[in-house]
């Protein structure tokens, strides 16, 4: 007991002086910042006094130097700028760091030393002074790794000289709030086990919280990793994959691939936005700001440069509810996506100048300056560029040729004329490509020959054309358009991402994954999944041999994380009666009670059970009650049944949420997501009658953490 009291007086004085050196450090930048932008406003201020004359007339010569030497005052006002912002950045760490400063300690002896000093571990740094001692250690920091993935005894972590090896004698957690010590503990794998146990027990947070207390050894594997181009996970339901990638997506931007990388440099592709709502504090919380998440759909209209894209979750709505269609529909999804098609489109540009580009002499005067031979030999030599590309090129091959010493002068209105007369030449638009091929049926059966059954291909035909109708470009449609577009253009607009990491992997086909190629060609990836948990489609492992390919990246690491957190034992059991094969996985023990099937025989008994359930949820101080339906159409048929008796938020594509009380969606929005309490409200044969509806119910019952039941209301599902 008195060593205890004794501990504990060291770690509150060891608290209070991190406390107190942080606020220091804190009031130093806030009293730094406040005279950084006196003199940035006073800049400012002199600069537009000092340069209103450049503006006066922007043609004159006069002007024209005034602009120059205004871009070298502004260099050092930009400047400046950038370092106030970085200070400001600070100081929100700073505050974060005071309100809970670290969450465990390690005492490390290196193999040569005697002693054995404290290493304290948080979100964030905390140095001592100025010459780099570190009070805090940044859970990122590679001596950090220690904590992760080793208990009391030898260890070693690799630091950029190379690999450090060591021992520890100590390994301690903490628990801080508002700045207040509430306890501590010293750990081993029993006790870390039974302090993890209780907090997957607690309720689920409104938003996505950081888990750098609790990461696991093949976690911390896997967020640290700098070697692989290509780092594949496959990992079952509730194995952390999202939180691994955004801790990931943090360690990168504090370690660096070759430098640092910026929150500039990596891209994070979600499933759909409710998702984006969902995620979007993690990374803030781990210091990081600013880090680009986007969907698919928004990569399609960016290249496209047209807005009216179907989204992915409208395209599942229609595939999930309408029955005219709905077997070519899944049809031309898979076919669109696949590498036949994509042999189409290559057959299709192969065929392009022969049949869209009519080349002509360029003429002045009578006389051929470049003749249409010429121009066609360009455009069909250097293979290797894309078609596209290169006719944009021809414009300045043109203009190159007319400027040549000893051509002729052309004055303003016929070098308008002759660039107008050029881009009829060369004017390419995937979109109208693609339109044609579907308006042509003789065509198209040319270019498909050999890809597609003769049934396959009239009904794939027939179906496009009627949705190629309308302003609205079908999702599968937009798919293609953006892959030949970029087959046709390339891309470099996101030349500077060096990271990309794809959640829900599982989703995506081998056509997409070529997009993502394309688009980040100078990237390494993080590509995350579960092949149980796929969306209007199967997939078997094999499926990471195909990414693998298509990304062409030199090396390459799949890792299997099979131990599953977030539900109870008997919640993961009865979800896996849903799939045929079976993954190998653990579940972290965790009881509670069994799920079961509730039957109704009449919507009034199904409603009065529903909101018998949601008020035992309550009853039990679940905080978050996710109400599951397959199709957003049969979810506002029960909103419709229950927001008059019960509070009910209802979830669509578009909706601003929190994860707080009940909530309604269909439950292609809740991949990814975790409840306190889940609900499967229309859990009968009729919606999920085959192996890829059972598919949909496995993602529905692995959401919940602590308690799961389904309703039926017709022929049960099991």
């Amino acid at each position: 007991m008195e060593k205890l009291q004794s501990e504990t007086a060291l770690e509150q004085k060891y608290l209070e002086d991190t406390i107190a050196l942080a606020n220091a450090q804190m009031e130093a930048a806030i009293r730094a910042n406040e005279e950084a932008k006196e003199k940035i406003t006073e800049a400012k201020r002199e600069l537009r006094e000092n340069n209103s004359h450049a503006f006066a007339n922007l043609y004159s010569s006069e002007a024209f130097e005034a602009l120059g030497e205004l871009s070298q005052e502004l260099s050092p006002l930009m400047m400046s700028m950038s370092d106030y912002e970085a200070v400001e950045e600070k100081i929100k760490q700073l505050k974060r760091l005071i309100e809970s400063p670290y969450f465990a300690r390690i005492n490390f002896r290196f193999e040569d030393e005697e002693e054995y000093e404290p290493v304290y571990i948080g979100r964030t740094s905390l140095k001592k002074d100025k010459f780099g001692g570190m009070r805090v250690y940044d859970w990122r920091s590679p001596i950090a790794s220690v904590f992760y993935r080793f208990m009391t005894g030898k260890v070693f972590y690799d630091a950029p000289a190379g690999r450090i090896q060591g021992e520890i004698n100590l390994k301690r957690q903490y628990e801080i709030k508002n700045s207040k010590l509430e306890y501590f503990f010293d750990a081993d794998l029993e006790i870390m086990d039974e302090i993890l146990r209780k907090m997957l027990s607690q309720n689920t947070t409104p938003k996505m919280k950081t888990i750098v207390e609790t990461i696991q050894r093949e976690q911390d594997i896997i967020i640290r990793d700098l070697e692989n181009d290509l780092m594949m996970v496959q990992g079952v339901a509730g194995s952390g994959k999202t939180s691994i990638a955004l801790h990931r997506a943090a360690y990168l931007m504090y370690q660096g691939l070759a430098g640092k990388l910026k929150a500039a440099n990596i891209m994070i592709v979600s499933p759909n936005r409710v998702f984006e709502q969902y995620i979007a504090d993690v990374l803030p919380e781990l210091g990081e700001e600013n880090v680009v998440t986007k969907i698919f759909e928004d990569f399609v209209k960016k290249e496209l440069r047209y807005e009216g894209i179907q989204s992915r979750n409208r395209f599942l709505e229609a595939l999930y509810t309408e029955k005219y269609h709905r077997d070519t529909k899944k049809k031309s999804l898979e076919w669109k996506m696949s590498d036949s098609f994509m042999k189409l489109v290559e057959k299709l540009i192969l065929e392009i100048p022969d049949r869209y580009l009519e080349f002509e002499d360029i003429c002045y005067k009578g006389n051929c300056v470049i003749s249409k031979e010429v121009l066609r030999e360009r455009v069909l030599s250097r293979a290797e560029v894309p078609l596209g590309m290169k006719l944009r090129q021809l414009e300045s091959f043109v203009i190159e040729e007319f400027r040549m010493p000893g051509r002729v002068k052309l004055s303003s209105e016929e070098w308008e004329e002759l660039l107008t007369f050029v881009r009829q030449m060369t004017r390419l638009d995937a979109q109208q490509l693609y339109r044609d091929l579907f308006s042509d049926k003789v065509y198209f059966d040319h270019l498909a020959q050999g890809l597609l059954e003769e049934k396959e291909r009239d009904d794939i035909f027939k179906y496009t054309q009627e949705n190629l109708y309308g302003t609205v470009l079908w999702y599968d449609d937009a798919t293609a358009v953006t892959y030949l577009h970029l087959k046709l253009f390339g891309s470099s607009k996101y030349a500077n991402i060096k990271q990309v990491v794809i959640d829900e992997a599982q989703d995506y086909y081998p056509l997409q994954y070529h997009i993502f190629g394309m688009l980040f060609p100078n990237a390494r990836f993080t590509v995350l999944g579960d092949v149980n948990q796929t969306l209007e489609k199967q997939e078997k492992l094999e499926f990471y041999d195909k990414i693998r390919r298509i990304l062409h990246k030199k090396r390459a690491m799949l890792i299997t994380l099979d131990k599953s957190f977030r539900c109870t034992s008997e919640i993961l059991d009865f979800g896996l009666q849903f799939i045929d094969r079976k993954p190998e996985m653990q579940c972290f023990n965790r009881n509670g009670e069994a799920p079961h099937v509730i039957r109704a025989c009449s919507w009034q008994e199904m409603e009065n059970a529903i909101l018998q359930e949601i008020e035992q949820c309550k009853a039990q101080g679940l905080k978050s009650i996710g109400l599951l339906c397959k199709t957003e159409k049969n979810a506002r048929q029960i909103y419709d049944r229950l927001k008059d008796r019960t509070e009910v938020s209802l979830i669509t594509q578009n909706s601003d949420f929190e994860l707080r009380g009940v909530c309604l969606m269909p439950l292609y929005l809740a991949k990814g997501l975790e409840f306190d309490g889940v609900l499967v409200c229309d859990a009968n044969r009729h919606f999920y009658p085959g192996k890829e509806d059972k598919n949909l119910l496995y993602v529905a019952c692995t959401r919940a953490l602590h308690r799961l039941n389904l309703f039926c209301m017709g022929e049960e599902i099991l």
